[in-house]
C-alpha cells in the first residue's frame, strides 16, 4: 500500500466510525493507494475479509500481499454483483472515500490536472470509450451548460458552453493545453479556480460520477448486515446532499419537514453522524486536499 500514491482523508474518523470487528468482512469501495484499507486490516484478525474495489488499474500496483483481501477491478455501482459472484450476501461495513487520488492528479498522461501538458481524457476506468475531449466535441451547448453549472458551479457556464461550441469546429480539442486556448477568452476570475471548477465538472461526467453513486447507495441497504455501517466521504455540495438524503430518508429527493403532513416510511439506515465530520487543523495543514472533505456515517438497522 502506498501513501505516496494518495494520503487517505479523515483516516481515524472514518475507521472509528465504521466501528471494525475483527472477524468482520468489509469493502473498500474506492481502494486507491490502499490507505484506508490497511486501517481495516490493522484491526482484522485472521478471519476477517477485505474486498477491495477500484476501476483504475492503476491502484492494482497497490494490493498488499495478504490473504484477507480480495481485489475487484470495477467501478463500486457493481458492488452487489461483485460481492454475490464471491458468495458474499452481507458485509459488516462499506467505506468509500469520493476524492480523485493524488496519483491521479500527479499523473500528466491521466488528464485531470490543469498543471500538466497531456490528453484530455480523465478517465479513471481507461476501458470505458468516452473521454473528456469527447464530451467536448460532442454534446450540446445545452448539454455542456447544465454540466458545467451543476458539477462545476462555473459562474459563467452558459457563455463557457457557446464558446466551445462556437469554437470546437475549427480548432482541435485533443489536449489540456488546446482546451485551455479554447475557452481562454471566457475564463472569469482567478484563472486556478475557474479551470478547476470546469475540469472538476467534465471529470464528474466522464466517469458518471453521480449515477455510479446513486447506484452504490442504492445497494447498501441490501449489502449490509443489521448492525453494519457504511462511511462515505464526499468532496462535493452534489455528492454530500445526495448521502444525506438517503441516509435518512432512503431516497435521494429533498423533502422538508412539515409537522402537519408526517411521514411514516421505515428506517433502514440510522444515521450515526448527526452532521458531517470534516478535517481538524491538524489534518488541514498536513493535506490541503482534505479541505472540502465531509464524512458521514449510517448504520443498518435491525428492521
Amino acid at each position: 500500500m502506498n501513501n505516496d500514491y494518495h494520503i487517505p482523508v479523515l483516516y481515524h474518523e472514518t475507521l472509528n466510525g465504521l466501528a471494525i470487528k475483527a472477524d468482520g468482512v468489509y469493502v473498500d469501495c474506492t481502494f486507491g493507494g490502499g490507505g484506508h484499507s490497511r486501517g481495516i486490516l490493522e484491526q482484522l484478525n485472521e478471519n476477517g475479509k477485505l474486498f477491495a474495489f477500484d476501476q483504475d488499474a492503476d491502484a492494482q500496483r497497490n494490493i498488499p500481499n495478504d490473504e484477507r483481501v480480495v481485489f475487484v477491478p470495477q467501478n463500486f455501482r457493481h458492488l452487489q454483483r461483485f460481492l454475490r459472484l464471491h458468495k458474499v450476501t452481507a458485509v459488516d461495513g462499506i467505506l468509500a472515500d469520493l476524492g480523485v487520488s493524488s496519483h491521479q492528479f500527479d499523473e500528466g498522461d491521466r488528464g485531470f490536472s490543469t498543471r500538466f501538458a497531456g490528453p484530455l481524457d480523465m478517465r479513471m476506468d481507461r476501458r470505458q470509450p468516452v473521454s473528456a475531449a469527447d464530451i467536448i466535441r460532442t454534446y450540446t451547448e445545452q448539454r455542456l451548460h447544465k454540466l458545467f453549472e451543476q458539477y462545476g458551479e462555473v459562474s459563467n457556464a452558459k457563455t463557457l458552453a457557446r464558446q466551445i461550441v462556437q469554437q470546437r469546429s475549427h480548432l482541435q480539442v485533443a489536449t489540456i493545453e488546446q482546451f485551455k486556448s479554447l475557452i481562454a477568452p471566457v475564463v472569469k476570475g482567478n484563472p486556478n479556480k475557474y479551470l478547476a471548477q470546469v475540469f472538476q465538472a467534465l471529470r464528474m461526467e466522464v466517469n458518471d460520477e453521480m449515477g455510479a453513486l446513486q447506484e452504490m447507495l442504492q445497494q447498501v441497504p441490501a449489502v449490509l448486515k443489521p448492525g453494519g455501517r457504511v462511511a462515505i466521504i464526499t468532496f462535493h455540495s452534489i455528492e454530500d446532499r445526495m448521502v444525506k438524503n438517503f441516509f435518512r430518508q432512503g431516497s435521494f429527493d429533498e423533502t422538508p419537514d412539515n409537522p402537519l403532513l408526517p411521514v411514516v416510511k421505515e428506517e433502514v439506515l440510522k444515521v450515526i453522524t448527526k452532521k458531517p465530520i470534516t478535517a481538524n487543523d491538524e489534518e488541514l495543514k498536513r493535506n490541503s486536499r482534505s479541505r472540502s472533505a465531509k464524512l458521514r456515517v449510517a448504520e443498518r438497522t435491525s428492521s
